[in-house]
């Protein structure tokens, strides 16, 4: 009869000091972790490490660390000590609060108007590749994909409640009467298809290319 053995790296986690073995898994949680899991993974005692996870927290606190170790929920994590939160918030925010571009504001609109729209449709609008201002737009949060065109399976584009909330509007019916001095998408893709358009698809838009370095305001 084999020799049942336990794999190395199960033998490893038991020889691991218990308070950075804790500090390395609740790094990566998603949620809060219970004692009862944390001991199983790391294979101690619970009243060990329950032990350990209040030590940690206490040494956190004594410290003034940036982050502290919290129980909510039945189980701990980390979080940022409320002290630094003004210091969270300019990181989180920045970027988002970034001003648009005049190329990102042109393609904002006609995503807007005639969503749900095609990103070649949007493209065709403008006469210029708005891949990059559509991926900066996605990013900040203010446009979202609506599913995909049944003609030609192209993703559709829609604009967001975060795009409303930035507008402030309470929804897209109270949008400026812009539309009409829009072309009309299916006019323009008269003389091209669609995945085709009728632009340079190598065009670098010069305002998109500026990196955001002049900026106008939403």
């Amino acid at each position: 009869m084999s020799e049942q053995r336990t794999p190395a790296g199960l033998s490893e986690v038991a020889e691991l000091d218990l308070k950075p073995a804790l500090e390395a898994v609740l790094m990566v949680v998603d949620e809060p972790a219970t004692e009862e899991n944390l001991a199983k993974v790391l294979q101690r005692p619970r009243r060990a490490v329950a032990d350990a996870l209040r030590e940690l927290a206490d040494e956190y606190a004594t410290q003034g660390r940036g982050f502290e170790l919290r129980l909510v929920a039945g189980g701990w994590r980390y979080y940022t000590r409320p002290a630094y939160a003004a210091a969270v918030e300019g990181f989180v925010l920045d970027g988002q609060q970034a001003r648009l571009t005049q190329a990102a504001l042109e393609t904002l609109a006609v995503v807007a108007y005639r969503q749900p729209v095609s990103r070649s449709r949007v493209s065709a609008v403008r006469g210029v590749n708005c891949d990059g201002v559509m991926r900066t737009l996605l990013q900040r949060g203010l446009v979202e994909e609506a599913g995909t065109e049944p003609e030609t399976g192209a993703i559709l584009y829609r604009t967001t409640n975060y795009f409303l909330e930035r507008m402030g509007l309470r929804g897209l019916d109270e949008l400026p009467e812009l539309a009409p001095f829009l072309p009309e998408a299916d006019a323009v893709e008269g003389e091209s298809q669609e995945g085709v358009p009728s632009f340079d698809p190598d065009a670098i838009d010069s305002d998109d290319a500026q990196d955001d370095a002049e900026r106008t305001t939403t």
